[in-house]
């Protein structure tokens, strides 16, 4: 049977999607849509600061959850969700959307067949503009441009190392036009994880690019250096750039149209002749399969985005200290 109910803290807005996607049931509140007989699996695409309470209806009440990055803004509530999960056996994920990417995947697999040999380092930064930084912040103060957007570069870079727990982060920031904004954020930051195997991998992120920077999303770069070889992964999509008199809306702020964008640079993927292409889509097909047909998926599990969210938090105190954090972190 198929159904979709759909739920939003604006009632109009969850409305409107379900008739976008053919929902049978629309809601402003979201235990009442999980509670619904007919679901058998929830996607929680809440605000960072507000996962929790959805996933642990959705577990209490046995059905599967796809939640999106990252699992909690707190070690406290990532581990009160992973005490659920596991107490009841719950078929969780978390959606890390760079393991969808299909640059990332041929990645992943060339490092399977050990073309690259050992990994010993590895590199990957990431650009985008203030508009989009001061509206997560605007969301939650605690979703930082670390924790809520480098955690997509963290996750990936440890996927695909191949799963050694990160032992060391060393870290600096700079401060300037988010604080200006009222945030007490920096602007730009860089981190060196050293992770228990000797790998050593280099993490920058600036959201403080001008308001009209082209790209709609992440505009990333990404190195995977190895004993026999080497992987570029050149993510910017500066090759594909349009400039449009009408404007195009910002995919995370349709509100600020821009004039000149970076095509396919928007992180969840694009509408294309009336269906949706790109990481978002893939993940949740891929976890879909997984349900429906066992299909194996390479979705983050909830011990690995709660290791991902410790390293964020680890960037985030060690830029404070001013001196490097070793894992595990205090509670």
């Amino acid at each position: 049977m198929r159904f979709i109910a759909v739920s939003d803290r604006e009632p109009e807005r969850a409305k409107q999607l379900a008739g976008q996607v053919g929902g049978e049931v629309y809601s402003g509140d979201n235990l009442e849509v999980i509670s619904r007989p007919e679901v058998n699996a929830v996607i929680v695409s809440t605000s960072e600061g507000e996962h929790m309470a959805p996933v642990l209806e959705a577990i209490r009440q046995g059905k599967a959850v796809l939640v999106e990055k990252p699992i909690a803004l707190t070690l406290a509530d990532a581990d009160a969700m992973l005490e659920a999960i596991e107490k009841s056996g719950a078929r969780v994920h978390v959606g890390y959307s760079r393991r969808y990417k299909e640059r990332y995947l041929i990645a992943k697999e060339q490092i399977t067949q050990g073309r690259i040999g050992r990994i010993t380092g590895a590199a990957a930064r990431v650009y985008n503009s203030r508009a989009q930084a001061l509206a997560i912040l605007k969301r939650h103060r605690e979703a930082t441009p670390v924790v809520d957007a480098l955690t997509y570069y963290v996750d990936l870079m440890s996927w695909l190392q191949g799963g050694s727990p990160l032992a060391e982060v060393y870290a600096r920031g700079q401060k300037g036009i988010l604080k200006e904004a009222g945030y007490d954020v920096d602007d730009v930051s860089w981190a060196v994880f050293t992770y228990a195997d000797g790998t050593v991998i280099n993490l920058g992120i600036s959201y403080a690019l001008p308001e009209k920077y082209p790209a709609r999303g992440h505009a990333a770069r990404v190195e995977v250096l190895g004993t026999e070889g080497v992987m570029i992964l050149d993510d910017d999509h500066t090759d594909q750039l349009m400039y449009t008199e009408k404007g195009i809306p910002h995919v995370y702020l349709p509100d600020q149209p821009v004039n000149m964008v970076f095509l396919q640079s928007g992180t969840p993927g694009d509408w294309a002749l009336g269906d949706f292409w790109g990481p978002i889509a893939n993940e949740t097909r891929a976890w879909l399969d997984h349900l429906s047909m066992g299909r194996p998926c390479v979705l983050a599990t909830p011990r690995e985005a709660r290791a991902t969210l410790e390293a964020t938090l680890a960037i985030e105190h060690s830029m404070a200290a001013r001196r490097p954090v070793t894992l595990p972190l205090a509670r």
